[in-house]
């Protein structure tokens, strides 16, 4: 259980990264939108191949979302990129401050 809950903090981190990159001015227009994108796709329950098709109905999901970040993310300045993982790290609460 304790992997599970790693992944879910990762999972939290992350999209509050991308969200700090959409969000920054300085982030390019191609980008936010691939973000985006990448963030819907992942969280809506519509795909594009469904997933009940035998193996393409999964490999979209492994594919479209992180080629989308993948790409996005090679579009964001670096000083965007590292002030974003800053101010995510910053807030990020400690292991003692949880419950």
């Amino acid at each position: 259980m304790a992997s599970l809950r790693q992944i879910a903090d990762r999972l939290k981190v992350e999209l509050g990264y991308y969200r700090c990159l959409i969000a920054h001015p300085e982030t390019p227009r191609l980008a936010r939108f691939l973000l985006g994108a990448a963030v819907a796709y992942f969280l809506a329950p519509i795909d594009l191949i469904p997933d009940f098709v035998p193996i393409l109905g999964q490999a979209d999901d492994l594919l479209i979302v992180p080629g989308l970040i993948w790409l996005a993310l090679r579009l964001v300045p670096a000083e965007v990129s590292s002030s974003c993982r800053a101010m995510q790290a910053g807030s990020i609460d400690s292991p003692s401050q949880r419950g």
